[in-house]
């Protein structure tokens, strides 16, 4: 592994002064060759699933790993807005002239080695290899086993392509030992690596968090709530929800928890229930919720639970504080939502949330990089340092100062 992670910090250099236009030109052809190669990449990703089906994965984790033509052209779009960006590095963030006449400049520059754990989804593997090259970083990639062939393929394409424009593969590569034992090796590695960004199960994130010497942004679970306020306009919460639990129940920014008000919970929640069964969504609530509609009774366990599948909780509180609170204790700072036609109301919740995403008539959903204008991401942040909510090019930058001095000396 030294001699890889070696040849990774070589190539830092190389890729952190590359110009804008270059970067940009070779993903562009990054993105064309996915496309050409989309059947290699499909029949690789074909054999993962066959594996996965006999690892006995939800059907939710069956999605998120499957490829089709569909998403290979959307990887490939996604490289092509990563490459149209504005160019992250090189940027004076700040300039002035200080009490001794030297000019200082705060600009950004590349972090360096960023080595990146993800499971399940392969698409990972082109949308942070291409962000972190438009950033000027090398990027070292760790997918899940149930997604090893259609990492492989996608990642080979990427190097075929920096090869051909005479680029060494190490710009953006697979960590070649993907076992616990490298991984738990990999985030000891300070002298090669500048930043590790695990996203995934709670468990890995936490190990992780734990015992790295390098340091994390976490990519943490998503237990998103959606709360409906007394003042919400009916058919928009209903619509709302529905979008936030269904529409693709196993990421992180689908709704865990819906919570609804009391003043309005026997009106609303009956239509809530009728919906819900319609899309075949389990639903659990606490005893309010239960009194109202005939559904399983849900424990304090089910409310600290991120279930990546089509299952929901119900809580119904007395207003607004009570909400707020159910939040603060079960949330984990990635997506929170209000719905409501009261502004005081839509305010208040927007300033006592803290989390990196808190919305007002939304679905929680929306919590993505792609969706916000950044190509794609790197994961969502769950951090408040240095980065928070989706993370893309500019998060993957930091600054150094560079002075201009005429000669002088201090005394």
């Amino acid at each position: 592994m030294v001699k890889f992670l070696t040849e990774a910090k070589r190539c830092s250099s190389i890729i952190a002064t590359m110009t804008s236009k270059r970067k940009s030109d070779i993903l562009v052809q990054m993105a064309d060759a996915l496309i050409q190669n989309s059947q290699k990449i499909i029949a690789a990703n074909k054999k993962d699933l066959e594996q996965a089906k006999s690892m006995e994965l939800s059907s939710a984790m069956l999605e998120r790993l499957l490829l089709d033509e569909k998403r290979v052209a959307a990887m490939a779009t996604s490289l092509k807005e990563i490459a149209q960006l504005k160019e992250p590095v090189g940027r004076v963030l700040e300039g002035w002239i200080n009490e001794d006449n030297l000019r200082i400049e705060k600009v950004s520059v590349p972090i360096g080695v960023v080595a990146v754990i993800y499971e399940s989804r392969p698409n990972v593997t082109s949308d942070v290899g291409a962000l972190c090259f438009k950033s000027g970083n090398v990027a070292i990639l760790k997918g899940g086993k149930e997604a090893l062939n259609s990492n492989r393929a996608i990642a080979d394409v990427l190097q075929e392509v920096l090869e051909a424009n005479g680029l060494p593969k190490f710009i953006i590569s697979l960590l070649p030992d993907s076992s616990r034992d490298g991984v738990d090796r990999l985030i000891t590695m300070d002298e090669y690596v500048d930043l590790i960004v695990p996203r995934g199960g709670e468990a890995l994130i936490r190990h992780i968090s734990k015992n790295s010497s390098i340091p994390v942004v976490k990519h943490d679970k998503g237990l998103c709530h959606t709360y409906i306020h007394k003042d919400a306009d009916q058919e928009k919460a209903i619509a709302i929800a529905l979008n936030a639990k269904c529409q693709r129940p196993g990421v992180c920014n689908a709704m865990e928890t819906l919570i609804v008000d009391s003043a309005i919970a026997g009106e609303i929640l009956p239509k809530l229930h009728k919906e819900f069964l319609g899309h075949k969504t389990e639903l659990k609530g606490d005893a309010k919720a239960c009194a109202i509609i005939s559904i399983e009774h849900a424990s304090e366990q089910d409310f600290d639970t991120e279930y990546l599948a089509n299952k929901l909780n119900i809580k119904v509180v007395e207003d607004i504080e009570e909400a707020i609170g159910h939040i603060r204790r079960f949330g984990s700072s990635h997506s929170e939502a209000i719905i409501t036609e009261n502004y005081t109301a839509s305010e208040y919740f927007l300033d006592q949330v803290d989390a990196s995403c808190v919305y007002v008539n939304a679905s929680t959903r929306f919590t993505d990089g792609g969706v916000f204008g950044f190509g794609a991401e790197v994961g969502i942040s769950t951090n408040k340092l240095h980065a928070r909510g989706p993370m893309g090019i500019n998060e993957l930058t930091t600054y150094k100062y560079k002075i201009y001095g005429v000669g002088q000396i201090r005394e």
